[in-house]
């Protein structure tokens, strides 16, 4: 009988452990569906402008709506962690550049109210970046060839810093001056790394916030990536050890090393098949929640999203590439969990979605779609 007390006893205590206190192993994020998101457009009238969606997989239901009209051009949306403010560029030129905004975010009733603007310092703003501390945003400018920062402070946006690039490389056409594509923090949160499609560099600034001018060029001041890519969009691995950088104009993704500030050649992928004849323009890049694989839109004649595994060197392997079921697949996001992957196709107005193996990273087109003017970017809320 004692025994058996002692086994009951035993299971009564395993069961609280299990319950209430023994669990110590990370637990997956739990994402709630419907998924939303933010939508960056490009705009022909008043009523149009920042996008929402909401995809809900249950019920088979993608719904698209307006929730901030008469924004002119916000071609690229984010949010803070809280997601109480929501920043845009205004992808426009004027004689101060285009334009960067700050709104109030109510996310219970989706509205959002202006509470700042101001100039960019160049023309046609086409990406923004926040440090992790949310204190600085970097917005840059293609056209304008440079990058300018703003002290954050409550959503209202102080300018502090501008800094221009110069220099051009072999495209006579798209690469006749600087074109600020995209400016990512690293990881470590020390530098900022610069993709210059004008000039083929990747620059290298070291970030301190505590400066007056919170930028500084590190040493070396940038990378020269092959002459014609026209360095776009890039990520960084979660461990910091390798950048993807999308080279648009040859339509690949390179593969660098990034160790103390520095920038190393490592390899480079095509995104075309052997016989695809046809134009080319390689867009977007990202990696998938659990950092097993690499997907890169291309537009063009090509309209395909390639999948690549990320090895454990950090290294790419060729895993397959997609038709993205529409025109000019300029942007793309994977939900949280990794399970979806949605596509915005700025040429023919179009959203779809495809269902993401999580094992494989192979992904398989559902026939859920929605409409909206432009699409152009996805900004993934909570």
């Amino acid at each position: 009988m004692e025994n058996w007390n002692k086994q009951i006893v035993g299971s009564i205590l395993v069961a609280l452990c299990l319950t209430i206190a023994c669990d110590n192993k990370p637990q997956e994020e739990k994402v709630e569906t419907p998924y939303a998101f933010l939508i960056g457009t490009y705009t022909e009238n008043e009523s149009q402008g920042i996008g929402l969606l909401n995809f809900d997989p249950d019920k088979n239901v993608l719904d698209v709506s307006v929730v901030a009209s008469g924004v002119n051009n916000p071609s690229f949306v984010i949010a803070n962690n809280a997601q109480t403010l929501i920043y845009t560029v205004e992808e426009t030129a004027g004689e101060n550049g285009g334009k960067v905004k700050s709104f109030r975010f109510d996310r219970q009733n989706n509205s959002l109210e202006q509470i700042d603007v101001q100039d960019t310092k160049g023309d046609h703003p086409c990406y923004l970046a926040m440090d992790e501390e949310e204190r600085f945003l970097v917005v840059g400018n293609y056209s304008g060839g440079n990058f300018s920062t703003f002290k954050i402070d409550g959503g209202k946006l102080i300018p502090v810093q501008t800094i221009q690039h110069e220099g051009q490389s072999i495209n006579i056409d798209r690469q006749e001056k600087a074109h600020v594509h995209s400016t990512v923090f690293h990881p470590d949160g020390k530098y900022l790394l610069v993709g210059d499609l004008g000039t083929d560099k990747i620059h290298i600034y070291k970030f301190n916030p505590s400066y007056a001018v919170p930028f500084n060029h590190s040493d070396p001041a940038y990378f020269e990536v092959a002459p014609g890519s026209g360095p776009r969009h890039l990520t960084i691995h979660p461990n910091g050890s390798r950048v993807y950088l999308v080279h648009e104009l040859t339509a690949e993704i390179g593969v660098y090393s990034f160790e103390n500030g520095q920038v190393g050649y490592v390899e480079s992928f095509p995104l075309t098949a052997n016989d695809f004849v046809g134009n080319v323009s390689a867009a977007e890049v990202r990696i998938s929640p659990d950092a097993r694989n690499l997907y890169v839109s291309n537009r063009g004649d090509a309209n395909e999203i390639s999948v690549f595994k990320i090895l454990g060197d950090g290294n790419l392997e060729w895993v397959e590439r997609v038709k993205t079921g529409g025109n000019m697949p300029r942007n793309f996001i994977l939900t949280k969990d990794g399970k979806y992957l949605l596509a915005a196709h700025q040429a023919s107005n179009k959203i779809t979605v495809f269902e993401r193996n999580v094992q494989t990273g192979k992904l398989t087109k559902l026939s859920l779609e929605a409409e909206i003017n432009k699409p152009v970017y996805f900004f993934g809320l909570d």
